[in-house]
């Protein structure tokens, strides 16, 4: 039987690769952080699904947050064109 906890966990899931796919298949850079971003957030619920609150705490600190941080300010001073983008 199919509950709503494997529904949820199956769309987190599904996030997880599509934010993965988006990250790698994007055009700009920013758009990459951000879907590189949107990743670890996904990762960071299924660590609360799977009841390693810790964990999720730490991926949502460090995979979210700093280093989004971390890639934007490196995209400003450093001019954040790609190659598409010259």
């Amino acid at each position: 039987m199919i509950t709503p906890l494997y529904i949820l966990n199956a769309l987190i899931v599904l996030g997880i690769v599509v934010s993965a796919v988006l990250t790698v298949t994007a055009k700009r850079t920013l758009t990459s952080v951000i879907c590189l971003a949107a990743c670890g957030a996904f990762v960071s619920l299924e660590f609360i699904m799977l009841q390693a609150p810790d964990v999720a705490i730490a991926e949502a600190a460090v995979g979210v947050v700093l280093t989004t941080i971390i890639f934007v300010v490196a995209l400003r001073k450093t001019g954040g064109k790609g190659e598409d983008e010259k």
